[in-house]
């Protein structure tokens, strides 16, 4: 990670799981993860202005004595590429993520229980 830019620059992303409470859409700063099954939901509704990626995940003893036997679901590092009003996925001024009400409709489908969703007002 390049931290001499913000936000910081990510070339290689592992994350490690300390706990997870089951959203398939997660915010790591600089980084976003979303689960294999929303990735394809997301690429199959032919949304723009995101990548995906590999991600490298682990989970901490801490996890593991938490949760004996839990699996988690397989993630992708979604990456925000979009730069205008007009892409599916973009970053607010101040790294926050903003999406379409297309966008909106798709990942309202899968387990976001704990998102904070504020209306953009458009």
């Amino acid at each position: 990670m390049n931290t001499s830019v913000h936000p910081p620059a990510v070339s290689h992303f592992h994350h490690r799981f300390e706990g997870w409470l089951g959203d398939e859409l997660l915010e790591v700063f600089p980084c976003f993860l979303v689960s294999s099954l929303l990735a394809k939901a997301l690429e199959e509704a032919g949304l723009t202005g995101f990548n995906l990626d590999d991600v490298e995940v682990s989970t901490s003893p801490e996890f593991q004595e938490l949760y004996p036997g839990r699996t988690l679901p397989e993630f992708r590092w979604l990456k925000i590429t979009g730069e205008d009003r007009d892409a599916d996925f973009r970053l607010t001024p101040d790294f926050r993520l903003e999406v379409s009400s297309r966008t909106l409709e798709v990942l309202r489908k899968f387990k976001m229980a704990h998102a904070m969703i504020d209306p953009s007002g458009d």
